[in-house]
């Protein structure tokens, strides 16, 4: 049993399943994390008031897609988000950096209960279009994930995985304060990320144009 949260500009005792925008990170469903003050934050898009709403959640015996372990890279995290996100493709390289992505690196999480990965939020939606690009380097884009500190989400995503959620309270989030939080969160990401730019030796880097190339499979040991 573990807990989960999710910000929410309203109490969600009963998460349906079914509900929310099928474009998210990892498609459908119900989207936690297990940081209170992360969900404040994501419960704030605007300066109005929201809730962290807190679950208890029972894991066992469900098909669980970890993509934060060490036998998954950051192009399997990348190939699924393009499956789900709607990305602005603007050139012919993105476009074929898109269908070679998906076609390579996507893992079976179809027939999964709950995804566990990082989470695309506006900064990080723009570090992965500017690998798609040829612009940042598949190390950068890598490093640029953990910029900002923005943690791990839990995607419930089985009609199965909803009916182990339960509903325990919700805390309520300062609009104001937590909007400011979110918004120096996603201004340092990005201060990080120019800086994590200015020190990448190019001479040494690979960048999307020589994956596609060099024809690299999910198994490549430079992904590690």
């Amino acid at each position: 049993m573990i807990e989960l949260y999710h910000g929410s500009p309203n109490i969600i005792r009963k998460p349906i399943f079914g509900a929310g925008n099928p474009r998210n990170d990892y498609g459908p469903g119900f989207y936690c994390t297990r940081e209170i003050e992360l969900a404040k934050e994501w419960a704030c898009p605007t300066r109005n008031d929201g809730f962290a709403n807190k679950y208890l959640f029972d894991m066992e015996g469900l098909e669980v897609l970890d993509l934060s372990l060490n036998k998954y890279n950051i192009l399997n995290w990348l190939a699924i988000l393009l499956e789900n996100r709607i990305f602005d493709i603007t050139t012919p390289l993105a476009r074929d950096a898109k269908d070679f992505i998906v076609s390579r690196f996507t893992p079976e999480y179809a027939s999964k209960d709950v995804i566990v990965g990082y989470r695309a939020d506006d900064s990080y939606f723009s570090f992965a279009k500017a690998f798609l690009n040829n612009a940042i380097p598949v190390s950068s884009l890598a490093k640029a994930m953990k910029l900002g500190q923005l943690g791990i989400q839990t995607c419930i995503r089985s009609e199965k995985a909803f009916s182990r959620l339960s509903f325990h309270e919700a805390t309520s989030a300062d609009g104001e304060e937590y909007f400011i939080k979110r918004s120096t969160r996603d201004r340092k990401a990005r201060e990080d990320y120019l800086k994590l730019l200015e020190e990448t030796d190019i001479r040494d880097a690979i960048y999307i144009m020589d994956i596609i190339r060099q024809d690299w499979r999910n198994d490549d040991e430079r992904l590690q």
